[in-house]
């Protein structure tokens, strides 16, 4: 795992070793200056020139300026290096996630995938920071105290026998008392950012039906429960602080009493005042290195529930892949499944798709109708790969779509879902999703096709109209249409509408489907509607109950043989009679 995220380090490594040289010198000057201090003191005692003494202090204020200089040029280049490494983890895993297929995303959930995006590298990228500069740092300034202090104090240096094993066990104590309550936290972590999504995305339904105190009490618990767990964590680790302070003030006791009795015993020759200076200077230097590194030990552990998550993500192998010999063009749009079934996870007990044969012509206008949950997406879905079959074949122009280099097929399917999507921008930048090289005039034209040019041209900045986020400041009918032109650009030799024109009138609805038989002849049409109105010119149309086919034909021929069809278009007519009816009453009396 750490080798994999290390491997994101890349152009960043010459500083990262860069940091590590200077954190060396650094503690390296840091450890002198306090034994050169200590030499300045003893000799003050005798008859040391002034010449000396300036060239001393000379010396030592220029070790401290090498040493700032050390300690700040790392702060900048541990910066540097961990914000490029998490910049490059962010892509590798963005770049991992796009190539992800629909039953990957399902696995981790999209809220989960923001938060490993966001909260978790950033986790990983402190702690990058901190191993570079602070884990180097905090051990080496351990090591060099300890050496510095017994060989300038002697047998006063014995302190640290007792004072480090005592830190050492306090330490190790609290942080596995703190661990549980971190590593709870990430998985709280995207139930929160889940309540934040799902209310951001359903506001409208949120006001609607006036829950704004229930999504606040929801969140509040999310947020409480993050709360209450940091807070326990917190409060242990704070324990370090009075354990660092009972250690210091033991060693400062220890020091000042056992060297004052040493001093006055051997009258300066054994243990001088330098020396008790010095050894409560590296007193003070090593416990705080303990403190640094217990903190890192903490910040580190942490990190490793992140770094996990993180992992998960880069090792994922996507359950679509190209082949090794793929082919690169698309002859027609016909299709065909042979003896499909599917079902979303491989621990499912039931197929959402059962026993599928069916063969579609190139050019054909094909409709899909079913009751909800029959999988009439999951039907269409198995065209453009965005999910495989679990068994049987799908093939479109005569080869299996697991032939297809994958963006070949997709360049070749247009799909406009069921949960239309518009991206913050103008409408021309969102109609360019389906061709970024389409002239205004082919924007126009699909527009036209897809009955949404009047409505466009009747803003104000026309197709230069800026779309929020989601498309909220447009109707559904109107992202519907402009979704449809979106698709249109693509030229596909597969166009698919999932329920696509449920929110534009039946008017609108068949101009569409007149201008789709008129400039699109070569093209094969699938709609889904639950209208029948919206597919009953179709060539063909596919009843389906349950994930199953339950038969095909055309309108004339189901009318007279499905029973199923039969109903469900006299229910329709009739309802619609009734509401035609409706408005004429109340014409009649208004």
């Amino acid at each position: 795992m750490i080798r994999k995220l290390l491997s994101c380090v890349r152009e960043y490594k010459k500083l990262s070793i860069f940091t590590f040289l200077l954190m060396v010198g650094e503690v390296l000057i840091e450890c002198l200056i306090p034994f050169i201090t200590a030499e300045l003191v003893n000799r003050m005692k005798g008859d040391l020139e002034i010449s000396r003494l300036l060239t001393i202090g000379v010396t030592l204020i220029l070790m401290a300026l090498v040493s700032l200089a050390c300690g700040g040029l790392a702060g900048y280049t541990s910066a540097k290096a961990s914000a490029g490494f998490a910049k490059n983890l962010r892509s590798d895993l963005f770049d991992r996630i796009q190539g992800f297929s629909f039953r990957n995303i399902d696995k981790f959930s999209s809220t989960s995938l923001v938060t490993r995006l966001t909260t978790d590298v950033a986790n990983v990228q402190m702690s990058y920071m901190m191993v570079i500069r602070t884990a180097v740092r905090a051990p080496l300034m351990l090591v060099f105290a300890v050496i510095m202090a017994f060989i300038m104090g002697g047998r006063l240096a014995t302190t640290f026998v007792v004072v480090l094993p005592v830190m050492i066990f306090g330490l190790i104590l609290i942080t596995r008392k703190a661990m549980p309550a971190f590593h709870r936290v990430f998985r709280k972590y995207d139930k929160l950012n889940e309540s934040v999504e799902e209310n951001v995305r359903a506001m409208r339904v949120v006001k609607g039906f006036s829950r704004e105190e229930y999504e606040k009490k929801k969140f509040a618990k999310a947020a409480d429960d993050i709360c209450d767990d940091f807070t326990k964590a917190e409060r242990i680790v704070a324990l370090n602080d009075p354990l660092m302070q009972i250690c210091w003030y033991f060693n400062m006791v220890f020091i000042l009493t056992v060297g004052s009795k040493l001093i006055i015993e051997s009258r300066g020759l054994d243990l001088d005042v330098g020396q008790i200076s010095a050894m409560l200077t590296y007193g003070i230097q090593t416990l705080m290195s303990l403190q640094m590194i217990s903190m890192i030990y903490v910040i580190i552990t942490i990190s490793l529930e992140s770094m996990r998550r993180i992992y998960e993500v880069l090792q994922e192998k996507s359950s679509l892949t190209n082949p090794e010999n793929p082919v690169m063009e698309v002859r027609d749009g016909s299709i065909d499944f042979k003896d499909v079934s599917f079902k979303y996870s491989e621990q499912s007990q039931k197929f959402a798709l059962s026993d599928v044969d069916l063969h579609i012509d190139s050019g054909m206008t094909v409709g899909i109708i079913g009751g909800t949950g029959s999988s009439k997406s999951s039907l269409v879905q198995m065209i453009p790969r965005l999910y495989d079959t679990s068994e049987g074949q799908v093939l479109v122009g005569g080869v299996d779509v697991k032939d297809y280099d994958l963006v070949t097929l997709r360049d070749a399917v247009a799909m406009v879902l069921q949960k239309n999507q518009l991206f913050s921008g103008t409408i021309k930048e969102n109609l360019r999703w389906g061709n970024e090289n389409a002239s205004d005039e082919e924007l126009i034209e699909a527009c036209k096709l897809a009955q949404a040019d009047e409505f466009v041209s009747s803003f104000p900045e026309g197709y230069d109209t800026f779309i929020e986020q989601g498309g909220t400041n447009v109707s559904g009918g109107q992202k519907q249409r402009l979704c449809i032109a979106r698709a249109l650009l693509k030229k596909p030799k597969i166009l698919i509408l999932d329920d696509s024109t449920s929110a534009v009138d039946t008017r609108t609805d068949a101009l569409i489907r007149k201008g789709f038989r008129k400039f699109l002849p070569q093209t094969t049409k699938i709609i889904i509607a639950q209208r029948i109105a919206s597919v009953q010119d179709a060539d063909m149309i596919i009843v389906m109950d349950n994930g199953r086919i339950v038969t095909t034909g055309t309108h004339e021929a189901l009318m007279a043989s499905s029973p199923i069809y039969r109903e469900t278009y006299e229910q329709q007519t009739s309802s619609q009679g009734s509401a035609v009816s409706g408005q004429q009453m109340e014409g009649a009396e208004a």
